[in-house]
């Protein structure tokens, strides 16, 4: 082997090592696809895990995040998006990942604590300051002369609960779905304008002053309160729905990207007491009691229901509400039964 030859080789091989260095050592990339109302959450919640995650000896990490109505970020993973992970407000919007797509496996919500949901929030009503329509439960949203903005139950889990929250405050008082029914059908048709999701709901009451009331999350009420200087109260209903939030690693695309150590972690990390005060410090009810009794004057005591509860969990209720011809396109399309 010449002298200029030799020197090529291992010049050769010195890149090639190097190269491998850099790869090994590279940027993490993880994908977080979540719903409409958490790009706060998160963008908090990101900065610590990735402190964390080096700390704990992992490479660099970014986390970017995609946000929107629940359902349809849920048809856009299906659809192709690579999220490694998703991070929603309702069961049904992950089932469809394992039933659909065969992206994750159908016992996902068993391989994380409470059924894989790290928080959660309740379903309130945000009034106009002195709150002039004297609305102090769902019932009154129902009444003639109210308008009350809700985001679309077709795409949205805010609009969801909020159907399911009325609906299911008419069955814990003792009511019949007949008249369950009623009431949601008055409700609806109090509703001048579905968005797609609850932060296009949020801009449509505060800042175009559309409706009397707008019916969302309770971690939605402090960000619009503090934006708008107080200018909205919230109504606590007698009863509500506990709007549980999921989370779930996307089997399919992180074994294909090689970052499912990470995508784990960065979940598990919401159990975590930092990530249960991040979730607190936004106004998501904690899992932790530790964490909760922390917090315990942000989080008002009221009384709850679970969707499986009342209506035999998120499967059953989108057969007989939500899916094509259910009982919500009953009530707001005239002559459909």
């Amino acid at each position: 082997m010449t002298r200029t030859a030799s020197i090529t080789r291992t010049l050769g091989l010195w890149l090639a090592g190097t190269t491998l260095a850099a790869s090994a050592w590279a940027d993490i990339s993880l994908l977080n696809v979540s719903y409409d109302v958490t790009r706060e959450f998160y963008k908090d919640y990101n900065a610590a895990f990735a402190a964390h995650w080096q700390k704990q000896g992992g490479e660099p990490i970014t986390i970017k995040q995609s946000h929107g109505g629940s359902s349809k970020q849920a048809r856009s993973v299906l659809d192709g998006l690579a999220a490694d992970v998703i991070t929603m407000n309702q069961a049904s919007d992950i089932d469809i990942l394992a039933s659909q797509g065969k992206l994750i496996p159908v016992d996902w919500a068993k391989r994380l604590p409470n059924d894989s949901a790290p928080n959660a929030s309740v379903t309130v009503i945000l009034v106009r300051k002195g709150n002039p329509k004297g609305i102090k439960d769902w019932a009154d949203l129902a009444k003639p002369g109210v308008s009350v903005v809700i985001p679309n139950p077709k795409t949205s889990g805010n609009g969801r609960y909020s159907y399911l929250a009325a609906w299911g405050s008419v069955i814990k008082a003792g009511g019949s779905p007949e008249q369950a029914r009623k009431l949601v059908q008055a409700l609806f048709a109090n509703v001048p304008v579905f968005d797609g999701g609850g932060r296009g709901a949020t801009t449509t009451f505060a800042q175009r002053n559309i409706g009397d009331a707008l019916a969302t999350f309770e971690s939605e009420v402090p960000l619009i309160q503090g934006e708008f200087n107080g200018d909205f109260e919230v109504v606590y209903p007698k009863t509500t729905v506990l709007a549980e939030n999921p989370v779930a690693v996307i089997d399919r695309n992180v074994d294909k990207a090689g970052t499912r150590k990470a995508a784990e972690a960065y979940l598990k990390f919401l159990w975590s007491d930092e990530g249960q005060t991040i979730a607190a410090k936004h106004h998501l009810r904690p899992r932790s009691d530790k964490v909760l009794a922390q917090f315990k004057a942000d989080f008002p005591k009221v009384n709850t229901f679970t969707v499986s509860e009342v209506f035999g969990g998120w499967g059953r209720a989108n057969a007989e509400h939500f899916n094509d011809g259910g009982i919500y396109d009953q009530i707001v399309t005239p002559g459909r039964k």
